[in-house]
């Protein structure tokens, strides 16, 4: 299929089925994520005898390494082509699983164990800096400009399977054969994902003028904002939801991630639309709201049920604060630096998960774990409060995203 039939099917009623392939190279490439998530704490915590804090370190370091990458990824892939900066995410994404396996050896040395981690963590956060960034990019290089809101939300929805999928297929592995079964997961994932990514035909980058990475923050740092509150939740449920499972006795935590991720996907099946249709600023300001009161109904649950409803609404609200303030954020830059712009507005959600995931460690070191999810909460419900900004203030776009 030419890069130019795949761009009349995504203009058309068909758009997803067109983005399938795209869709499919992000849902393996981040199984490798998806299998450590209910894993990592634990493997940190009661592997490793590591502390909260420790826990919230090793999970923000990999976002930590994303938001320093995103702006080179985003370079990368409106001069180089998306199809090469998925090539590139694919290949360090195994060299973290080497690394993985490395820190295995000095199990004996949690200290030098965990800064082995540590340096896996960061190399798949940048991996999957280059991978999510040139996957978005491509797949908005083949749509017209009414379908912005409905590539970012079918591309992420891929990722978000990926963690569905990961998260039981994780835990079993660990519960198994341990942490080594992860790793060599990592490694062998995003090689096998290569093959998937050889026959698709690229889209040549668009050679004219870009605009600064200054200007491009500048454009979009509103609604990066908005949306860097907004994961706080996001970043809650999949650090410490685990260890709240455990803390009170319940079994199967790896079910909240499940949970999170299935209603993460069906609001984008049915409504992946809808931002760019009524406009993305109205339809952030409802999901956040959402996603604020599944994060008080964590915080308050007293038995599993509670807490698997919180984190599918968190779940249902995210899906599509995130896309939301994406459409408004894509509007505000030229075609050619969309791969920027994806990278600079993603920067700000990683930002918030590095500093968010040590932060909430900190406050569940002083306090009960569920304090977590209260503090959460209240994040989110900022993010409203920038998204209903963006309705009274609607910014003058700096370009057409076409």
């Amino acid at each position: 299929m030419s890069a130019t039939t795949m761009q009349e099917q995504v203009a058309g009623p068909r758009g997803a089925a067109a983005l399938l392939p795209i869709m499919g190279v992000v849902f393996v490439a981040f199984l490798v994520i998806g299998v450590a998530m209910p894993v990592l704490p634990l493997h940190v915590h009661d592997g490793l005898g590591l502390g909260t804090f420790v826990v919230g370190l090793v999970a923000g370091s990999q976002f930590a390494a994303s938001l320093v990458s995103r702006p080179w990824a985003g370079h990368f892939s409106d001069r180089s082509g998306a199809k090469r900066g998925v090539v590139v995410g694919l290949l360090a994404a195994a060299v973290s699983g080497l690394l993985y396996l490395a820190s295995l050896g000095a199990t004996q040395a949690p200290l030098i164990s965990v800064a082995i981690l540590l340096l896996g963590r960061g190399l798949l956060g940048a991996a999957e800096s280059f991978v999510i960034t040139a996957a978005v990019s491509w797949g908005l290089a083949l749509a017209d400009g009414r379908s912005t809101g409905k590539v970012i939300a079918w591309v992420g929805s891929a990722m978000f399977a990926a963690f569905a999928i990961g998260a039981p297929a994780g835990s079993a592995l660990y519960a198994a054969y341990g942490f080594a079964a992860i790793a060599v997961a990592t490694a062998v994932a995003p090689l096998l994902t290569l093959l998937l990514v050889a026959p698709l035909p690229a889209v040549a980058p668009v050679h004219q003028a870009r605009l600064s990475l200054v200007q491009v923050v500048g454009s979009v740092w509103v609604p990066g904002f908005g949306s860097a509150l907004g994961s706080v939740g996001f970043g809650a449920v999949t650090t410490f939801v685990a260890l709240l499972f455990a803390n009170r006795g319940w079994a199967d935590g790896w079910l909240a991630y499940s949970a999170y991720a299935v209603a993460f996907i069906l609001a984008r099946v049915f409504f992946s639309h809808v931002a760019d249709a009524v406009g993305g600023a109205k339809v952030a300001l409802v999901c956040a709201l959402i996603e604020a009161v599944g994060q008080a109904l964590i915080w308050l649950a007293a038995r599993p049920e509670m807490a698997l409803a919180g984190a599918a609404l968190t779940g249902f609200g995210f899906s599509l604060v995130y896309p939301g303030f994406g459409v408004e954020a894509v509007r505000r830059v030229p075609a050619q630096s969309r791969g920027l712009a994806m990278g600079a507005y993603t920067a700000f959600l990683d930002l918030a998960q590095g500093l968010a995931s040590p932060a909430l460690g900190l406050i569940a070191t002083g306090a009960r774990l569920n304090t977590v999810f209260l503090v959460s909460a209240m994040t989110v419900l900022c993010a409203a409060l920038v998204a209903w900004w963006l309705i009274v203030h609607p910014a003058t776009l700096e370009g057409s995203p076409q």
